[in-house]
């Protein structure tokens, strides 16, 4: 679950570790909120035993990455409808993730100065739970506070920008930038082949723009893995 713009532990994470958050649980059992979606998923991570690792980890999550975002027939957009009528206030991002084989839509709710998750079931649109970050950190009054900041004047919602994005492919999530200064909403989609890309949606215009420090990372991560196949074969001659 993303809570990029905040230092907070995310209440899910603290949850799992007896650490800051409180279970307020929708369903009545002890069970996760992972475990009781309707969509449950398999791991396809395999082996490298043939010396192709990187190309099989590609193919593996480009297939993964495909199979979670058909199996979401819960939208972006609506998982964050869903999730302000359980929980009203200001959704700061929503996540398409996978949890103990469960997948889950987690979404992060900012209520007064107290931050909410609440987990959507992406098969149902049903809320499984929510959980309350409390602020052991003393940090949550700042991190509303940046919250407050970006979004003043902003016409632009979590959810409107995850139905802009979804021109571009399945959105998998949307969140603010990570210090709140560049005006816009984060989006990842994921393509018909699995492809991830980035996205850019303005807070006040509602456009749609290419992400371009994600193209920067991917060249450098490209720059890199060159580096790593010239030092390998250096090292064999």
């Amino acid at each position: 679950m993303k809570r990029n713009i905040v230092i907070a532990t995310v209440a899910a994470a603290a949850l799992i570790t007896g650490g800051t958050a409180t279970a307020l649980a929708t369903t009545g059992d002890d069970e996760t909120a992972a475990k009781q979606s309707s969509v449950q998923v398999k791991d396809n991570d395999r082996k490298d035993d043939d010396g192709q690792g990187d190309d099989r980890d590609d193919a593996d999550d480009a297939a993964e990455n495909t199979a979670e975002a058909k199996a979401a027939k819960v939208t972006a957009a609506d998982a964050i409808r869903a999730a302000l009528a359980k929980t009203p206030g200001t959704a700061v991002s929503a996540e398409l993730d996978e949890e103990d084989g469960g997948l889950v839509w987690g979404v992060d709710i900012l209520k007064g100065g107290t931050w909410h998750e609440v987990e959507v079931d992406p098969g149902t649109g049903k809320v499984l739970g929510t959980w309350v970050d409390k602020d052991d950190d003393g940090d949550d009054a700042a991190d509303a506070a940046r919250v407050n900041s970006a979004l003043k004047g902003a016409s632009t919602s979590a959810e409107d920008a995850a139905r802009a994005g979804a021109d571009k492919g399945t959105v998998t999530s949307v969140d603010l930038d990570d210090d709140g200064t560049s005006g816009a909403w984060g989006v990842e989609t994921t393509g018909a082949k699995g492809a991830e890309s980035e996205w850019n949606v303005d807070l006040k215009t509602g456009k749609v723009t290419a992400d371009r420090n994600d193209d920067h990372d991917d060249q450098a991560d490209q720059a890199d893995d060159d580096r790593d196949d010239q030092a390998e074969d250096g090292s064999d001659d």
